[in-house]
């Protein structure tokens, strides 16, 4: 369909989203496409109740609210393109009310289970054992997206500043400051990876044992094993470290605006959420110590 490309390259380039964002939204879209097709629906004839149609199709399917919300999200902001383009005179989408959904707190790792997960060693060969430690570490040390650590490349680190440039989502930069233990190990990455590599100059910063760029699958593959050997979590991703950072800075203090500049977060609501967290913890330690608790 030329409309939804045209409205995919819209997203890409005008919006800047990311491509995993474009993707989802790709795949959200081609189907509902399939979907309409099947009930015999062209482009122009979509209605509210077609969506909603399929809204419930895919409830009886048991997908969960949060992917339907996205799936809506999705419509609403295809059809607006529409709209907008004048290839439609009305969005279709417009009075699909979003499905509830119960707000689910962001899982961490406590901070005595961070120093046995960096303190594991699951290879001999040390540029392999250090490569890992530091994918771990930079996670945790700076609260960075897998997307962005797949796009770092020498040039990003400031040594003598001791920072870090991210390009987050939507092409939108930020500065993280690295702590002095942090650079050390980084340096000393780069340096193992100079005598693996000889006279490579990497476009990528963390490399594979072959020397190509470490991807996404194998960068989760491995903070899943690192995660799954010690914390008790139902999930062990790269975002969980992203959790643990932001949910260890504020226990111990931290401005929430400081930490939302850190995280990449537009807006200060997305990282309040962590506010939850907590609270949670100061109502344990209350049961705990608290006579009439």
């Amino acid at each position: 369909m030329d409309s939804l490309a045209s409205y995919l390259n819209y997203m890409k380039y005008e919006k800047r989203f990311s491509d995993h964002t474009v993707v989802s939204y790709q795949t959200d879209l081609c189907q509902f496409f399939q979907f309409m097709q099947e009930r015999g629906f062209r482009e122009n004839e979509v209605t509210g109740k077609l969506i909603r149609e399929w809204m419930v199709s895919l409830g009886e399917r048991a997908y969960a609210p949060r992917s339907l919300n996205r799936k809506i999200a999705a419509l609403r902001a295809f059809y607006r393109f529409m709209v907008r383009t004048g290839q439609l005179e009305k969005n279709p989408a417009s009075g699909i009310v979003s499905v509830k959904t119960g707000r689910r707190l962001p899982e961490y790792v406590r901070k005595e289970q961070m120093s046995e997960i960096l303190e594991q060693k699951v290879s001999e060969n040390e540029f392999v054992s250090i490569r890992d430690r530091v994918i771990l570490l930079l996670f945790y040390g700076t609260g960075i997206r897998l997307s962005e650590l797949l796009h770092l490349s020498d040039r990003d680190f400031d040594w003598q500043a001791q920072q870090v440039k991210i390009l987050g989502k939507r092409n939108k930069e930020r500065l993280i400051p690295l702590t002095d233990d942090l650079c050390e190990e980084l340096k000393f990455y780069v340096s193992l990876r100079e005598e693996q590599f000889p006279g490579q100059s990497p476009e990528c910063f963390f490399l594979l044992n072959n020397g190509k760029p470490v991807y996404a699958r194998w960068v989760y593959r491995l903070v899943k094993k690192y995660l799954s050997g010690v914390a008790v979590l139902r999930r062990q991703s790269p975002h969980v470290l992203r959790h643990s950072f932001a949910t260890h800075l504020l226990n111990e203090g931290a401005d929430l605006n400081a930490i939302r500049e850190l995280l990449g977060h537009t807006s200060l609501s997305v990282t309040q959420v962590y506010t939850h967290n907590s609270v949670a913890r100061l109502k344990a330690v209350y049961k705990q110590a608290h006579p009439r608790a």
